[in-house]
Protein backbone atom coordinates (compact mmCIF):
# COMPACT_ATOMS: atom_id res chain seq x y z
CA UNK A 1 0.00 0.00 0.00
CA UNK A 2 2.71 2.61 0.65
CA UNK A 3 4.12 1.80 -2.79
CA UNK A 4 0.33 3.35 -4.14
CA UNK A 5 0.87 6.63 -1.82
CA UNK A 6 4.43 7.13 -2.69
CA UNK A 7 5.28 9.80 -5.48
CA UNK A 8 8.79 9.29 -7.47
CA UNK A 9 11.26 11.83 -7.00
CA UNK A 10 11.68 14.33 -9.90
CA UNK A 11 14.51 12.76 -12.55
CA UNK A 12 17.56 15.48 -12.15
CA UNK A 13 20.55 15.27 -14.41
CA UNK A 14 23.18 13.48 -13.15
CA UNK A 15 26.44 15.34 -12.33
CA UNK A 16 28.84 14.12 -14.24
CA UNK A 17 32.13 13.40 -12.30
CA UNK A 18 35.13 15.39 -11.91
CA UNK A 19 37.23 13.29 -14.28
CA UNK A 20 34.21 13.10 -16.57
CA UNK A 21 34.19 17.19 -16.33
CA UNK A 22 38.38 17.85 -17.06
CA UNK A 23 38.60 15.57 -19.74
CA UNK A 24 37.74 17.83 -22.57
CA UNK A 25 40.04 21.23 -20.86
CA UNK A 26 42.79 18.64 -20.51
CA UNK A 27 42.70 16.58 -23.72
CA UNK A 28 42.86 19.98 -25.46
CA UNK A 29 46.07 20.23 -23.44
CA UNK A 30 47.44 17.34 -24.49
CA UNK A 31 46.66 18.39 -28.31
CA UNK A 32 48.21 21.39 -27.90
CA UNK A 33 51.43 20.05 -26.43
CA UNK A 34 51.54 17.41 -28.88
CA UNK A 35 51.24 20.12 -31.72
CA UNK A 36 53.47 22.66 -30.09
CA UNK A 37 56.03 19.27 -29.45
CA UNK A 38 55.90 18.36 -33.09
CA UNK A 39 56.58 21.55 -34.00
CA UNK A 40 59.26 22.45 -31.70
CA UNK A 41 61.35 19.08 -33.31
CA UNK A 42 60.43 19.60 -36.99
CA UNK A 43 61.49 23.12 -37.86
CA UNK A 44 59.15 25.16 -40.20
CA UNK A 45 62.15 26.96 -40.97
CA UNK A 46 63.07 23.85 -43.21
CA UNK A 47 61.54 23.52 -46.25
CA UNK A 48 59.91 20.08 -47.22
CA UNK A 49 57.90 19.27 -43.77
CA UNK A 50 54.62 21.70 -43.88
CA UNK A 51 52.80 22.81 -46.93
CA UNK A 52 52.69 26.77 -47.66
CA UNK A 53 49.77 28.89 -47.36
CA UNK A 54 47.17 27.93 -49.76
CA UNK A 55 46.62 32.38 -49.89
CA UNK A 56 49.98 32.73 -50.30
CA UNK A 57 51.26 29.64 -52.31
CA UNK A 58 47.98 31.09 -55.37
CA UNK A 59 49.19 34.72 -54.62
CA UNK A 60 51.99 35.75 -52.58
CA UNK A 61 49.80 37.45 -50.17
CA UNK A 62 50.49 36.73 -46.68
CA UNK A 63 47.12 35.65 -44.61
CA UNK A 64 47.10 36.08 -40.79
CA UNK A 65 47.92 32.82 -39.78
CA UNK A 66 51.62 32.69 -42.32
CA UNK A 67 54.56 32.45 -40.26
CA UNK A 68 52.23 30.77 -37.27
CA UNK A 69 54.16 27.82 -37.71
CA UNK A 70 57.64 29.37 -36.57
CA UNK A 71 55.82 31.57 -34.26
CA UNK A 72 55.04 27.87 -32.37
CA UNK A 73 58.60 26.72 -33.23
CA UNK A 74 60.47 29.61 -31.85
CA UNK A 75 58.14 29.43 -28.85
CA UNK A 76 58.72 25.84 -28.09
CA UNK A 77 62.12 26.96 -27.88
CA UNK A 78 61.74 29.84 -25.30
CA UNK A 79 62.14 32.55 -28.00
CA UNK A 80 59.50 34.50 -27.83
CA UNK A 81 61.51 37.60 -29.43
CA UNK A 82 61.82 35.42 -32.74
CA UNK A 83 58.08 34.45 -32.15
CA UNK A 84 56.91 37.84 -32.34
CA UNK A 85 58.99 38.35 -35.13
CA UNK A 86 57.31 35.59 -37.19
CA UNK A 87 53.63 36.36 -35.99
CA UNK A 88 53.33 38.94 -33.74
CA UNK A 89 49.19 38.28 -33.53
CA UNK A 90 49.71 34.32 -33.09
CA UNK A 91 52.24 35.07 -30.13
CA UNK A 92 49.91 37.52 -28.22
CA UNK A 93 47.36 34.91 -28.61
CA UNK A 94 49.11 31.79 -27.06
CA UNK A 95 49.22 33.64 -24.10
CA UNK A 96 45.29 34.63 -24.54
CA UNK A 97 44.67 31.04 -25.15
CA UNK A 98 46.54 30.11 -21.74
CA UNK A 99 44.30 32.23 -19.96
CA UNK A 100 41.13 31.12 -21.39
CA UNK A 101 42.43 27.54 -21.13
CA UNK A 102 42.92 27.96 -16.93
CA UNK A 103 39.58 29.57 -16.77
CA UNK A 104 38.04 26.54 -18.43
CA UNK A 105 40.03 24.35 -16.21
CA UNK A 106 38.93 25.57 -13.17
CA UNK A 107 35.33 26.13 -13.96
CA UNK A 108 35.50 22.42 -15.57
CA UNK A 109 36.54 21.54 -11.52
CA UNK A 110 33.77 23.36 -10.02
CA UNK A 111 31.16 21.93 -12.45
CA UNK A 112 30.44 25.46 -13.85
CA UNK A 113 29.94 26.27 -17.76
CA UNK A 114 31.84 27.91 -19.67
CA UNK A 115 30.27 31.21 -21.64
CA UNK A 116 32.12 33.58 -23.52
CA UNK A 117 29.64 36.34 -23.97
CA UNK A 118 30.71 38.98 -25.76
CA UNK A 119 28.92 41.69 -27.29
CA UNK A 120 29.24 41.65 -31.03
CA UNK A 121 31.50 44.86 -31.34
CA UNK A 122 34.02 43.12 -29.35
CA UNK A 123 33.70 40.37 -32.11
CA UNK A 124 33.82 43.28 -35.03
CA UNK A 125 36.76 44.72 -33.45
CA UNK A 126 38.71 41.27 -33.01
CA UNK A 127 37.92 40.97 -37.00
CA UNK A 128 39.15 44.62 -37.46
CA UNK A 129 42.12 43.77 -35.36
CA UNK A 130 42.64 40.86 -37.89
CA UNK A 131 42.28 41.91 -41.05
CA UNK A 132 44.12 45.33 -40.36
CA UNK A 133 47.23 42.91 -39.58
CA UNK A 134 46.73 40.86 -42.43
CA UNK A 135 46.92 44.30 -44.57
CA UNK A 136 49.28 46.08 -43.34
CA UNK A 137 52.13 42.81 -42.86
CA UNK A 138 51.56 43.01 -46.84
CA UNK A 139 52.71 46.71 -47.26
CA UNK A 140 56.21 48.46 -47.48
CA UNK A 141 55.90 50.10 -44.58
CA UNK A 142 54.49 47.01 -42.44
CA UNK A 143 56.88 44.39 -43.69
CA UNK A 144 58.34 43.77 -40.36
CA UNK A 145 55.19 42.19 -39.20
CA UNK A 146 55.79 39.65 -42.42
CA UNK A 147 57.51 36.11 -41.50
Amino acid sequence: MDDALSVPAPDRPARPSTARRLLPPLATLAAVAAAFTYVGLVDPNETGHYPVCPLYGLTGVLCFGCGGLRSAHAVAHGDWIAALGDNALATIGYPVFAVLWVVWLVRARKALPVVITLRPVWWWALGGVILTFSVVRNLPFGSSLAP
